[in-house]
Formats: structure tokens, sequence, C-alpha cells
């Protein structure tokens, strides 16, 4: 069974910043892609970012330029920078994985929530 573990969410300020975290089952992480997931009360879960087990990075056009998502193979933890934070960005964060080409992976974490408000 692939574990997902994030952390980091909390409330913050437009314009702040967080970093969430997620820890991932160290057999499998090296080997795959993973990404990042949000979502709000009555909407679907949305694609955020993703990084590949080489580094290669794909964002959602909502977040490029605001968002960095990198991974420490070392410490098998993805993570997920998110500056210039706006009210919009308010959602349940999940990690997910593995990640096939960019196809969603079967797995999730419990999610973190993030609240961007004065």
């Amino acid at each position: 069974q692939v574990q997902l573990v994030e952390s980091g969410g909390g409330l913050v300020q437009p314009g702040g910043s967080l970093r969430l975290s997620c820890i991932i089952s160290p057999d499998i992480f090296g080997i795959y892609s993973w990404g990042w997931y949000r979502q709000t009360p009555g909407k679907d879960r949305e694609f955020v970012a993703r990084i590949g087990r080489d580094g290669t990075t794909y964002y959602a056009d909502f977040v490029k330029d605001r968002f960095t998502i990198s991974r420490e193979n070392a410490e098998n933890t993805l993570y997920l920078q998110m500056n210039s934070l706006k009210s919009e960005d308010t959602a349940m964060y999940y990690c997910n994985g593995p990640i096939i080409g960019s196809r969603q992976g079967s797995f999730w974490g419990q999610g973190t929530q993030v609240t961007v408000s004065p």
C-alpha cells in the first residue's frame, strides 16, 4: 500500500507564502512522477502541478510563476512552495501518484487545508 502524508497547510494573508510537504512511501518515491491537486467544496479536484523522476515540472496555468513543485528523493518528500497567494487559492491540497504520463495516480494523501484570507 502506497502512503502519502501531507502537511504544511494553514491560514495565510493574501500575498503570503506557504510550503506544503508530502512524505511518500520510500520504496517507490524515486521511481515515479508525483503531483499536487486541490479541491474546493462543490467542485472537482483540479490539477496544480506535477514533477517527474528527472525533475521535469509541469504546472496549471493559474499557478505558473507563483508555485514551485520540487522533490527530495533522499527524504522521499514532495514539496509545493506557494508564493503570492490569492484568496482563490483557498482549497484542500492533496498529493497524488504515482503519475504515469499525465494521468492522475491511484493514491491520495489525506489533504492539507490552505486558507488565504485577510
